[in-house]
């Protein structure tokens, strides 16, 4: 089997099947069709497949728009359901679906589950199947493959079933790294797993990184995002710190950043967005309880990094307070976890909002990227009638939540009677402008 698919690689004769189709399976959906490999691209989301058969991507920043045209070809297929004849006719598939945080910080596997579930029943000998959603320790062997075991007579751990985990890197907006310019993690069930997975990924990345078992894959992920985490925790406590004794973090850390060794530069924020830095030490200190570790310093810092939503929101009302501002509109500027990407997951504006929401402001939102904005009690947050002067003057105040960079920053100061920065956006003693 290894030998068949061997050749099929070498011809590009092999068909990939990607499931989730967003911010992870789009890219990977492109570069194998820029590879010369035909494609499966499955989503339940039909709304989502139907855009993207009339070559509309549903993410900004993603082009989509050759899409009709390797489906003229033949060479890519969407599809929002599970048919037996797109999966018995793919030779890998490759899963991207979300796998978020119940609302007890628990690991939530349900897309994962239901994925298995669904194409169990038509897996073949020879299939290779990877895992790239980020998950703990243990999710491929403990979650996935029972669900394969129990409802398919293809011996898994033998030449028949490949079982592989590659967790994404998935950067949205970055324009300097891509799927195949960001060397890849592998791990794999076996020795045969790994190099038909190495096989699978060396057709459209550069560099990969093997390393000894699927656990080990699963835990660098959550290894990248727990450092990032708790390393923003620390400058966002640092914030406070220094706005308690009148300095510019910013400027403190920029400074900082100048020496060549020993140091990298994180920057502080409102809090924590996106699909990967707010949940992925909670799926570590989840996992760890398991094997009675207390992951106390982790846990802290996701404390720190919840807090600074409600951080923003009483520094927002002090400052209010003491300029002696009683007008209850606020304007939120910049509402997605990013710059530069219309990606709400996890964003800490959501949060703001809500809980200005609760306290009675009348909030807008001036964001580039997103439309329009419902909050989980089902308030409805207008975005802005225009970003003008004019229209800037009517707010008690602006919140910089998100540094878009085609945002007019000067006109925003100018214009408006007070500016929450969250972001290091203009110097220290910027007149209208309080730090936060």
């Amino acid at each position: 089997m290894k030998k068949y698919l061997t050749e099929l690689f070498e011809k590009k004769e092999a068909v990939i099947c990607i499931v989730g189709l967003g911010y992870v399976g789009i890219p990977i959906v492109k570069k194998y069709l820029e590879a010369g490999f035909s494609v499966i691209g499955i989503d339940i989301d039909k709304h989502k497949v139907n855009k993207l058969w009339s070559g509309v991507s549903p993410i900004k920043h993603l082009n989509c728009e050759d899409f009709p045209k390797y489906i003229e070809n033949k060479k890519l297929h969407l599809s929002y359901s599970y048919y037996e004849s797109d999966i018995k006719r793919a030779h890998a598939i490759i899963i991207c679906v979300p796998t978020p945080l119940t609302k007890q910080r628990e690991p939530d596997l349900t897309c994962v589950k239901s994925v298995c579930e669904s194409i169990t029943p038509y897996l073949k000998p020879g299939h290779i199947i990877s895992l790239e959603s980020t998950t703990y320790p243990g999710t491929t062997e403990d979650v996935m493959m029972p669900i394969f075991a129990k409802n398919t007579s293809i011996e898994i751990d033998a030449d028949e079933l490949f079982i592989v985990y590659s967790p994404e890197r998935e950067d949205p907006g970055n324009k300097d790294f891509d799927v195949s310019s960001t060397p890849k993690v592998i791990g794999a069930l076996n020795k045969d797993s790994l190099e038909l997975g190495t096989l699978l990924y060396k057709q459209i990345v550069k560099e990969l990184v093997p390393v000894s078992s699927l656990k080990a894959a699963e835990m660098v992920k959550i290894l990248e995002n727990t450092y990032r985490a708790v390393n923003i925790a620390l400058v966002n406590e640092l914030k406070i710190v220094c706005e308690k004794m009148d300095l510019d973090v910013f400027e403190i850390i920029n400074a900082a950043k100048t020496k060549p060794y020993g140091y990298q530069a994180f920057y502080p924020g409102p809090g924590l967005g996106g699909h990967c830095i707010p949940i992925d030490p909670f799926y570590l200190t989840w996992k760890a309880r398991e094997y009675d570790v207390n992951t106390e310093f982790i846990e802290l810092a996701g404390k720190v990094n919840t807090y600074m939503p409600h951080y923003v929101v009483q520094n927002t009302l002090k400052n209010l307070y003491l300029k002696n501002i009683t007008n209850k509109e606020i304007l939120i500027v910049g509402i997605t976890y990013k710059p530069n990407v219309d990606d709400l997951r996890e964003s800490p504006a959501l949060k703001i909002m809500e809980e200005l929401d609760k306290l009675g402001f009348f909030l807008s939102f001036y964001d580039p990227y997103i439309k329009e904005v419902t909050l989980e009690n089902g308030t409805k947050i207008n975005q802005m009638p225009a970003f003008i002067p004019l229209t800037l003057s009517t707010y008690a105040c602006a919140i910089i939540v998100t540094n878009h960079s085609d945002i007019d920053y000067e006109m925003l100061r100018k214009n408006s009677k007070l500016v929450i920065d969250t972001r290091g956006i203009y110097p220290k003693d910027s007149e209208n402008v309080v730090k936060s």
